[in-house]
């Protein structure tokens, strides 16, 4: 398969995926264009206002970069259920003095109409999705704009609805990646297909240019993705504890603890399958929690934030895929340049 970054200056197959909620910063997309990858900046949980900020500011750099967007892919939560999770989780909301049992049910689209105005006019060099599949006609637009649009997907079935959408690339996503499942099924949780052979079961199905995402944190990985088919790699989780990431402290902190052994998928947080270290939250809510995303994303936010400030662990999304223990703290440069080595 041939790179469609290469034009865009990234020599490097190892690219520096989005995470929103804070962890990629403009100096974390920075830096892996200074080691001769690509970045892309997390429009996610952003105003526009914000997300134009950061554009800018990686535009000061001189740098080719992407935008990651949420597009919508509603799952409406039943208010009933909303209301029985809401009573549950209120225990740990206490603590911080948040009161949740009443609690208004959210469902935006996080301003999506606005972004995509954005970025049809303030073009940036690679627009990607995750979450849902666009309308045709605004893939068309973006690209009409000049820029690369891509696709996350989670299976073959989806690769071919995205093809037929008219992206230019598909990023495709085992269920071993950190963070959000991209599928745009949330009902149902991804088969756990290692990567090899996803991407191995996506290339038969169509013909556009693959980057491999999920579980790759070492050289070895990297290699195996690039020999199954694609064209490059994205790496989010062994970015975490970079020294430009914008990861919280108390979660930076869990991904070295020794304590922490593994991952879950979980939709305790958002209502939507992520996967993340192992606490006292996915402990008890895991179990109880319904689907409905925006909703429980708008819900927990309290809680999380309260976490955050008070270093708390234990009640925050600590997302991680499964190759968290190789994620370390150094530049971002020599990460991506170690896990490039053997290519």
């Amino acid at each position: 398969m041939t790179s469609p970054f290469t034009a865009l200056g990234a020599d490097l197959p190892v690219l520096a995926a989005p995470m929103a909620g804070g962890p990629t910063t403009p100096r974390l997309v920075a830096a892996a264009a200074a080691a001769g990858s690509l970045g892309f900046l997390a429009g996610g949980y952003k105003t526009p206002e914000a997300l134009a900020g950061e554009i800018a500011a990686v535009r000061r750099d001189g740098v080719s970069f992407g935008v990651n967007l949420f597009a919508p892919n509603p799952v409406p939560v039943d208010p009933a259920a909303f209301r029985g999770y809401a009573r549950a989780i209120d225990r740990e909301a206490e603590a911080y003095g948040i009161d949740l049992r009443e609690a208004a049910i959210v469902e935006d689209d996080d301003r999506w109409r606005d972004k995509i105005d954005l970025l049809l006019a303030d073009p940036v060099p690679i627009v990607s999705f995750t979450f849902g599949l666009p309308e045709a006609a605004v893939i068309a637009a973006l690209r009409d704009a000049g820029s690369l649009v891509i696709q996350t997907i989670t299976s073959a079935a989806e690769a071919r609805l995205a093809a037929a959408a008219g992206v230019d690339a598909l990023a495709v996503q085992a269920a071993a990646a950190g963070g959000h499942s991209g599928t745009l099924t949330p009902a149902a949780i991804p088969a756990a297909v290692p990567l090899p052979e996803l991407l191995g079961q996506v290339r038969r199905a169509v013909s556009l240019p693959l980057i491999a995402a999920g579980g790759v944190a070492t050289p070895a990985a990297v290699a195996d993705a690039l020999r199954a088919g694609a064209a490059a790699i994205a790496v989010g989780t062994v970015l975490l504890r970079a020294d430009e990431a914008g990861t919280s402290a108390p979660h930076r902190a869990a991904l070295a603890d020794p304590a922490r052994e593994r991952t879950v998928v979980t939709r305790a947080f958002t209502g939507r399958p992520a996967r993340g270290l192992r606490n006292v939250f996915t402990d008890r809510y895991s179990e109880l929690a319904p689907l409905g995303y925006p909703a429980l994303h708008h819900l927990t936010s309290p809680i999380r934030k309260s976490s955050v400030a008070a270093n708390d662990p234990e009640r925050i999304n600590l997302w991680a895929g499964t190759g968290f223990r190789e994620a370390t703290a150094e530049p971002a440069g020599r990460i991506l340049d170690r896990l490039a080595a053997s290519v």
